[in-house]
């Protein structure tokens, strides 16, 4: 990052409460470059607009399709000039002048696009994605830009920690996209941890993708979310496979309620934790025509608004209650599960990330399965993996983390069976570990500041109406499943968990072996 690493008047030095962030520098004579791009995606034959500022009166910008071999389109040298940049600019966006345009070319073929901008030893990344001209292929990869966009920490405030309410140390209720990708939402180094990570019992838990993040100067968020976290190995994969891609962005879908009725299957990967009203809209639509949706992801949480123009998402969380201006209403930014929505997540999704969501890290089953146990191996979805009743698929590689969807169940004769009113189709529990909210302690010695016991509360509070000894166990007992969910005349099958992709990542044969059923194989 080259010394753009801001720690401010509330950061406490440790790398996982500490508040550390990148920023533009406001003296114009420190070497420097920032941009990004004016939208999250864009299709051939529109123009293309990076916004720019600089030290330096020219940058070399060249932009490369992400890949397997990399494939640059353009390498060249544009005017640059200094622009301020407000304090504010998390929340209300950058606002730096357009330094390049150029109408996209009708050959340039779908997928994620990285920017490099490089000026006097010091360079920036940004990115945007190239929906297909035309359907190009069978698969339909959603990525998902609603977490992405909630989780960019660059110049100060995300949806976790910030700048901004009365305190000035509180994550922000609004979020711009007109702004930079933090250092790692882009591309990782090759030695970058992911989050599963299991402490030693009766030790204060660590977080070594953190630790990792402030001795590197990158962001703390970068193994949260972000194009090169979940869906970049996924798409990595999928083309060293032979298997085809069209790419849009959640904020596509918003925008488009027809933008699926090309594809019979769509997919998501890693971490889609932020929806709005819309995107569940025509995705549920979608799926009542006939769609099939492959989900290699988990965390569905939060609903949340997006401005006319896609660029600024709302998600008061928590707060949503006392300050969101909507929050009143069924489109308060709180969880899907708050009974104020009336839309339960699992009406789309047939699993919910209020349901236990934790695993594999902090004291939150950080000594569990690490992968899915089997319950019913006799799944189309699992032909000829090799694993039967009993057996966990992809624990050596940790696939179940390190947030997961679950489902309320019982068990009846050794299989579970799901128990929630808010399904609208039939759903088929295939696999299930343990997860939960609450990181457990002994005592000051081996206590998680992080996480503790907050967010088992929360759950409790708002989806439960109160916070008793009753409500905290069903807010903090959970799971996360692979399940097949029946919702019109289409289906989801969803893999609830972020960490699939490390079991492609390490090539485990059986989780391939079940990525490239529900890809590829006929469903049902």
């Amino acid at each position: 990052m080259q010394g753009f690493f801001v720690t401010g008047p509330f950061d406490d030095g440790d790398p996982v409460t500490g508040h550390y962030y990148e920023m533009a520098s406001s003296d114009p004579s420190r070497p420097q470059v920032w941009g990004y791009a004016a939208a999250l995606s864009y299709r051939p034959g529109e123009v293309l607009r990076l916004h720019a500022m600089s030290s330096a009166p020219e940058a070399r910008l060249t932009i490369t399709r992400d890949g397997l071999v990399p494939q640059r389109v353009l390498d060249t040298t544009i005017t640059m000039r200094f622009a301020s940049t407000p304090a504010d600019c998390s929340v209300s966006g950058c606002g730096w002048p357009v330094a390049f345009e150029t109408r996209v070319p009708q050959d340039w073929p779908t997928g994620v696009y990285a920017f490099t901008l490089a000026v006097d030893g010091h360079e920036s990344r940004g990115m945007f994605v190239l929906k297909p001209a035309k359907p190009a292929a069978k698969l339909a990869l959603i990525l998902a830009t609603g977490t992405w966009c909630a989780y960019n920490d660059w110049g100060g405030s995300n949806h976790y920690q910030g700048l901004t309410g009365a305190s000035g140390r509180d994550f922000a209720g609004e979020v711009s996209s007109l702004r930079p990708w933090a250092t790692g939402f882009v591309r990782w180094p090759e030695d970058a941890p992911r989050i599963p990570h299991a402490s030693p019992p009766l030790t204060r838990p660590r977080y070594p993708h953190m630790d990792y993040a402030r001795a590197n100067g990158i962001s703390k968020k970068y193994a949260s979310s972000g194009w090169a976290a979940f869906e970049r190995p996924f798409a990595l994969w999928c083309e060293g496979e032979g298997i085809g891609l069209d790419f849009f962005t959640q904020h596509d879908l918003h925008a488009d309620p027809h933008l699926l009725d090309s594809y019979p299957r769509a997919v998501i990967v890693g971490h889609d934790e932020y929806w709005t009203w819309e995107m569940r809209d025509h995705l549920d639509g979608w799926l009542d025509r006939g769609g099939q949706l492959a989900r290699f992801g988990g965390n569905f949480f939060w609903q949340t608004r997006l401005s006319a123009d896609l660029t600024t998402q709302t998600c008061y969380k928590t707060r949503a209650e006392a300050e969101d201006p909507l929050g009143a209403t069924d489109r308060l930014t709180s969880y899907w599960d708050h009974p104020q929505a009336g839309r339960p997540a699992v009406a789309t999704m047939g699993l919910t990330g209020s349901m236990g969501v934790y695993a594999g890290w902090s004291r939150c089953a950080a000594h569990g399965a690490g992968g899915f146990t089997l319950y019913r191996p006799d799944h189309w979805s699992l032909k000829g993996a090799g694993l039967g009743y009993g057996d966990v698929l992809g624990a050596a590689s940790k696939i179940f983390g390190y947030e997961v969807d679950g489902i309320d169940y019982e068990t009846r004769q050794g299989l579970p069976y799901p128990v929630d009113p808010g399904l609208e189709g039939e759903l088929t529990i295939v696999a299930l570990s343990l997860a939960t909210t609450l990181a457990h302690s002994t005592g000051p010695g081996d206590e998680d500041p992080f996480i503790g016991t907050l967010d088992a509360e929360e759950v409790a509070v708002t989806k439960y109406g109160k916070l008793t000894p009753e409500t905290l166990g069903l807010a903090s007992r959970g799971n996360g499943c692979m399940a097949e969910y029946r919702r019109g005349r289409g289906t989801v099958f969803n893999a609830g968990s972020c960490e699939w992709v490390a079991g492609l990542i390490a090539r485990d044969a059986p989780v391939e072996t079940v990525t490239r059923n529900l890809l590829l194989g006929v469903w049902g």
